[in-house]
């Protein structure tokens, strides 16, 4: 499975957001890490839809946490931008191979199937239960000044 790099950006999108407590323009967003403001707008945009981040009209506007970062989880943002379908899909070619029966449905049966099922689901289950608030926390436990550096490069006239 591979993710788009539009997740990466979305989510460190979310953490500086937490830390900002204030909308930003998507411009210094993606001038932290110099990425197309462009793209990572589009990115912004889907968090939007989702209600995760919020949109603020204006010349003080931009983007901010639509929710408590602690009720964003790391799926929140994965189905945002990605989409809600499943990795896999069982196409059923069992059903056309030796002993085959195409009344049956192997999506409930096939062994591959179940499997690869079973580990979205774990996949699922460990994205649902980080929140964005969490990667905030894992990151001030490490580099307790990144707050306060994140913030002064995005709102500078706050400072």
């Amino acid at each position: 499975m591979r993710m788009g790099q539009g997740v990466e950006w979305a989510l460190h999108s979310c953490v500086n957001l937490t830390w900002a407590g204030a909308p930003v323009p998507v411009t210094r967003l993606a001038g932290l890490y110099d990425l197309p403001a462009a793209y990572l707008n589009k990115q912004l945009q889907a968090l939007v839809r989702a209600g995760i981040l919020a949109s603020v009209p204006g010349p003080k506007g931009g983007f901010r946490l639509g929710r408590e970062a602690s009720e964003v989880s790391l799926l929140d943002v994965v189905v945002a931008l990605e989409g809600p379908d499943d990795a896999f899909r069982c196409t059923q070619i069992i059903a056309k191979g030796p002993g085959g029966d195409p009344d049956i449905d192997y999506r409930e049966h096939c062994a591959v199937s179940l499997s690869m099922r079973q580990a979205e689901l774990a996949w699922r289950r460990e994205l649902a239960a980080r929140s964005v608030a969490g990667i905030a926390r894992d990151v001030e436990r490490h580099n307790p000044a990144a707050p306060q550096r994140v913030r002064a490069a995005l709102l500078p006239d706050a400072s």
